[in-house]
């Protein structure tokens, strides 16, 4: 017997940086809208086991949207002139900002983790009045180098599977099987260079260490969530940009690494609940 999840997936057509996009958006649920945000060379696959709690469902319109160059959202056309795809902070905030547009969503909750954590703090930082609330998951200000990026793309190496290895590490070690390789396989797929190229962001262009402070949590709350297994955005990352963050919230996750959302999702949820409840009762 056929058992469907509840998520539905389309294309939206926008413009993005002055070209026509499709960009693939996942949803389910009802209420809030919770945009989430995947990490660097992955896809919104991650966010399968939050899009399918009914608890979470019942309060919250879960939407999950793959930026351009990842999962099922292509690149543009004429991609193959461009000499090297690199994020940057101003198109990352404006590919989410022209998605919750384009879905008219008042005020949604913005989610992300690791360069999804980091840019929903941009967002705090520069649209605090176009977002509900943000929850940055595995977010750091900044990161300091600690491999070399050159490795993740190179014609005399398989990408896919040197992104797999470079982030195997990130992974907790309470991490079930089944969910420890779901979480490698997506980067084994992505496209070449785009691992690499949202790197980009998060080591160099979206370093925010020195605008936190002008973050208004009475304008736009923040919660932070980070896993305690984890020396890309370590807890004590987190902890300094909490510190830094007047009125935001902090939570240190035992037992789970750089991908809470997709390692550990039935653990992850359990540390969730309260922040969203705590959504809920400010929002009314």
């Amino acid at each position: 017997m056929a058992d469907y999840e509840p998520i539905i997936g389309r294309y939206l057509r926008l413009e993005l940086e002055g070209k026509p996009h499709r960009v693939y958006v996942e949803e389910a649920g009802q209420g809030v809208p919770l945009i989430c945000l995947h990490t660097a060379g992955a896809d919104s696959r991650q966010w399968r086991g939050l899009m399918n709690d009914p608890q979470v469902l019942e309060r919250f319109r879960v939407i999950a949207f793959d930026l351009p160059w990842h999962g099922k959202s292509s690149p543009p056309a004429g991609w193959r002139e461009v000499e090297e795809y690199r994020l940057t902070s101003r198109a990352y905030v404006d590919a989410i900002v022209a998605v919750a547009d384009a879905l008219e969503l008042d005020r949604p909750v913005a989610m992300g983790c690791s360069i999804g954590g980091r840019i929903v703090l941009h967002l705090a930082l520069e649209r605090p009045d176009r977002f509900g609330a943000v929850i940055g998951l595995q977010a750091g200000a900044h990161v300091d180098p600690y491999y070399d990026t050159q490795w993740l793309h190179r014609p005399d190496v398989h990408g896919g599977e040197v992104c797999a290895g470079v982030v195997s590490g990130l992974i907790g070690p309470k991490a079930a099987d089944a969910d420890r390789w779901e979480t490698l396989w997506h980067y084994m797929q992505g496209g070449p260079g785009v691992f690499k190229g949202d790197l980009y962001f998060y080591k160099v262009d979206g370093d925010i260490r020195g605008e936190l402070q002008r973050i208004d949590t009475a304008r736009c709350p923040v919660h932070l969530l980070s896993g305690e297994y984890d020396y890309s955005c370590t807890p004590q990352d987190t902890l300094d940009a909490a510190a830094r963050i007047k009125g935001s919230s902090v939570t240190i996750m035992p037992g789970i690494g750089h991908f809470p959302m997709s390692e550990a999702p039935e653990a992850f949820l359990e540390h969730l609940r309260p922040v969203l409840a705590q959504v809920l009762s400010v929002r009314g």
